[in-house]
């Protein structure tokens, strides 16, 4: 490719959550540029947030319908790429559908739709059409959450035996979705939110990133919802047991009325040999723990000799010099760029392009969301994964 990639965005505008996080992980780069966008429900917002963005009138459009169509018939010498989807849960299955349907490729905020039937069929959908979608599931960016995979994947652990995952966020801790709060309002909203808000929003994560470091498959759940904020009409926290393909055990934590706690993401995998434990907050940072040896600490940016083509491929920075969410979302979207790029040249992409999370992430995802729901629900004690 001698060009930058071109985007639309749907959602993001300057009302938004989001989207200005996207545009500028696509950014960092310079392998993309935002070229057009259907920015807001809200005609004013839409405008002004084109404006604010220099894209020209003619590509700010008021609905993803009018951009989709509008940027199909322009020359393929100036029309979009690829379309991001930046709305809430409700809003991500019709703009992903008719990009599809358009010939643009995707890239779409987690979880993938509202529900797992529509995630079977925009998978049908996909697969109809050879084109490539990219789910922003933003922690599997990071340079040594890459290195802790692909120290399971080279069975430098030992068989795997336990996966601990905690995600506890302490923002909804008060009944702010009655206070303006308007993340918290449509988060908390079933007719937006899904079947599960605290699994929807931050428990996809934790499922997710338990799955791509031990490269197992979740096969069975035993799970409680809970609704810990009274007045809140949807579950706020939740707890769930694991089983997995490969024989191990896991334990996995979401709550979101954790005062106190802002983003506390940690993961720990325990093997025969060892065990790795990971923490966002401490992103740069892979603690290794051997059975029969020292602790080791292994550090983004340095460690080379130690580090995988995949955790090395990811850093940014010089050691000592924090990398952080950003660039994490930002190697997400570099890998899709240069994945899409290769296909519109005809090139094979590497294995370390190809990194990023895809489809079938979000399938598993809305699997997980559907069978801790039944799982709350039920009174047997094991669910399996309805996928």
């Amino acid at each position: 490719m001698n060009r930058k990639l071109r985007m639309g965005m749907v959602g993001g505008g300057q009302d938004a959550f989001i989207g200005a996080i996207h545009r500028l992980a696509a950014n960092m780069d310079g392998l993309i540029e935002l070229s057009s966008g259907a920015l807001s429900i809200n005609p004013e917002i839409a405008i002004a947030s084109g404006k604010a963005l220099f894209l020209p009138e003619s590509r700010t459009y008021l609905t993803y319908e009018e951009m989709i169509k509008a940027e199909a018939a322009l020359p393929s010498s100036e029309r979009i790429d690829f379309v991001t989807i930046v709305t809430p849960n409700f809003a991500h299955f019709a703009p992903a559908m008719m990009a599809l349907d358009y010939g643009f490729n995707v890239v779409i905020e987690k979880p993938i739709t509202f529900s797992l039937e529509e995630a079977k069929i925009l998978k049908q959908k996909l697969d109809e059409t050879g084109l490539t979608l990219c789910l922003t599931h933003t922690y599997s960016g990071y340079p040594m959450v890459k290195q802790a995979k692909a120290m399971v994947r080279e069975g430098k652990l030992g068989k795997i035996r336990k996966v601990l995952v905690e995600y506890p966020q302490g923002w909804l801790s008060t009944l702010s979705e009655r206070e303006g709060n308007a993340g918290a309002a449509w988060r908390t909203d079933p007719k937006k939110s899904g079947k599960s808000a605290v699994m929807g929003d931050i428990g996809t994560h934790a499922a997710q990133l338990a799955e791509y470091i031990t490269g197992a498959k979740i096969t069975d759940v035993c799970a409680e919802l809970s609704t810990l904020v009274v007045g809140r009409v949807m579950d706020d926290d939740g707890a769930v047991l694991l089983k997995f393909d490969n024989g191990s055990k896991g334990v996995l934590m979401a709550s979101q009325v954790c005062a106190g706690e802002e983003n506390a993401l940690k993961i720990r995998v325990y093997g025969e040999k060892g065990g790795i434990e990971w923490f966002q907050h401490e992103p740069n940072t892979l603690i290794v723990k051997w059975l029969n040896e020292p602790t080791q600490i292994l550090r983004a940016g340095s460690n080379y000799g130690h580090l995988s083509s995949f955790a090395t491929y990811n850093c940014r920075t010089p050691g000592g010099h924090p990398e952080g969410y950003l660039e994490a979302f930002a190697n997400i979207y570099r890998n899709f760029a240069l994945t899409l790029s290769c296909k519109l040249d005809g090139v094979e992409p590497t294995p370390e392009m190809l990194d990023f999370p895809s489809v079938e992430d979000g399938l598993r995802g809305m699997a997980f969301i559907d069978s801790v729901v039944a799982s709350a629900q039920s009174d047997k004690k094991w669910t399996p994964y309805l996928l």
